[in-house]
């Protein structure tokens, strides 16, 4: 399998020569990255030109690099990366895409790939990275009142306010956590019989 990719790599490689940042092919998979600027007309390539006819999109997802490799990483804070499936070839390409700011944007592959749409807005919701040219950026996970994108690393683990239905309002509110915060850690010690013994002769 590695072989195949390898060609695969290889015809990328050579199609997009000057166009991509890097190809790479580890542990049986291809991942290609694009730069922003021209992640559109390389998906446009990847899924009409018949040595690739990646047709499908079948995941998009946000990535957070804050603290990836305990601050070791030098890159751009956010990346969208996008799985792609050629059914006709029985391939598959990872793409990734990176974006920086507090509001990162990345364009929107919708007219590329119509099952885009509730992957990017998960990825509105969740990382805060905007798609330009969607037609219907909103919140799809979280509430329509709420404030930030939990999966950013720097999301606070917990929260200062709580939700209810309010039915005099008809809608969602917020208000200050009514429950006094404390802080649970287990203290768990337990015997385990795998270890007794260990570093005894027999």
């Amino acid at each position: 399998m590695s072989e195949f990719y390898q060609q695969l790599a290889a015809r990328i490689q050579e199609r997009f020569a000057g166009l991509i940042t890097s190809v790479n092919v580890e542990r049986g998979e291809l991942t290609v990255e694009v730069p922003r600027e021209n992640l559109l007309n390389i998906a446009r390539t990847l899924r009409d030109e018949q040595p690739f006819a990646f047709e499908q999109l079948v995941d998009l997802c946000g990535v957070d690099y804050l603290t990836y490799g305990e601050g070791a990483w030098q890159g751009p804070r956010y990346a969208v990366v996008y799985h792609l499936l050629s059914v006709q070839n029985n391939q598959r390409v990872r793409l990734r895409t990176f974006a920086e700011g507090e509001f990162p944007v990345i364009a929107s592959v919708i007219d590329v790939w119509n099952s885009a749409n509730w992957y990017e807005r998960e990825a509105f919701d969740l990382f805060g990275i905007v798609f330009e040219g969607h037609p219907d950026l909103r919140r799809i996970l979280t509430d329509y009142g709420f404030i930030g994108h939990p999966f950013r690393k720097d999301f606070p683990l917990s929260g200062t306010v709580e939700m209810r239905y309010d039915p005099e309002k008809g809608r969602v509110v917020y208000q200050p956590v009514s429950i006094e915060e404390r802080v649970m850690v287990p203290r768990v010690i337990r015997r385990d019989h795998r270890y007794e013994g260990e570093g005894k002769s027999a």
